[in-house]
């Protein structure tokens, strides 16, 4: 009967923030990802997500969720649908930033606590099969750990309908996140408890109708983004193509030149940088 009445796509960022502010969704997302039982996370707090900046020109850091755990670890989770060709720099910069922003003049460096950066994409980082990485500080030869300190896990759900993977807890978030309709959150909602809440949560986030306007001007935004970037990238392999096609006629137009002056053949190839048989070829 409600098979049709509106819901959230738990991937558009606002809606992951909205899931995220609720301390139990939170508790079964991080548990899933560090592998703990939940029970284990006892209690953790949103912190504000604008980075501390060092200097005037320092580059602000937004996150999408900033959460801090009762052992003091500060774990940051991005969702990120469109492909950000500087991913990986990108991370890093918000995981150091971080690391470093614990520390003020005069403490010591026994202050800093374990930094953890989650990235859920919906698209391929790595060429791996694997949908969940996790990457930290090792020695290359050895495998051994210079410092758990620093921490990166990610999430691909571009990959989850491509391949497939035996069922874990993590799995079922990420096949939940990557959801379309209500029927499949349902389906994945039911088989733990944790998903089911996050499920809840996006019933009601949805029900409210200013949250709701909220969430379709974001999704509008990151539709019209998408379209340009396709836009962009046609228009520039167009000219790429029409600056090809003028290079070439160039280069024909050179080799011809060379050709009427008597130029041997293996002399053109060398002046024009091509080979010998392209050589031969465009004079036929």
């Amino acid at each position: 009967m409600h098979k049709n009445i509106f819901i959230m796509k738990p991937k558009v960022d606002f809606c992951f923030k909205e899931l995220m502010t609720d301390e139990e969704v939170r508790c079964g997302f991080i548990a899933a990802i560090l592998n703990l039982p939940p029970e284990r996370i006892r209690k953790t707090m949103l912190l504000p997500t604008h980075l501390r900046k060092e200097y005037a020109e320092d580059k602000l850091g937004i996150l999408d969720v900033r959460v801090l755990l009762e052992d003091g670890v500060q774990i940051d989770i991005e969702m990120q649908v469109l492909a950000f060709t500087y991913w990986t720099e990108r991370s890093l910069f918000y995981l150091s930033k971080m690391y470093t922003g614990q520390i003020k003049t005069g403490d010591s460096y026994n202050v800093l606590k374990k930094c953890i950066h989650i990235g859920i994409l919906d698209f391929n980082l790595f060429e791996s099969r694997e949908f969940y990485s996790r990457f930290h500080l090792w020695e290359d030869s050895r495998r051994e750990l210079y410092s758990d300190k620093m921490e990166i896990h990610i999430l691909e759900l571009a990959k989850l309908n491509q391949y497939d993977y035996p069922k874990t807890t993590l799995l079922n978030w990420a096949q939940f996140f990557n959801a379309e309709t209500r029927k499949e959150l349902e389906m994945f909602a039911k088989s733990d408890d944790y998903v089911q809440k996050a499920y809840d949560k996006l019933v009601n986030i949805s029900a409210d109708e200013q949250k709701r306007l909220e969430y379709e001007e974001r999704e509008k935004a990151l539709r019209d983004r998408s379209i340009l970037i396709i836009s962009g990238r046609e228009q520039g392999l167009e000219q790429g193509r029409a600056e090809g096609r003028m290079e070439g006629l160039k280069l024909a137009r050179d080799i011809l030149r060379l050709h009427k002056s008597g130029v041997a053949p293996d002399k053109i190839a060398d002046e024009c940088g091509i080979s010998v048989e392209q050589v031969k070829g465009l004079l036929e």
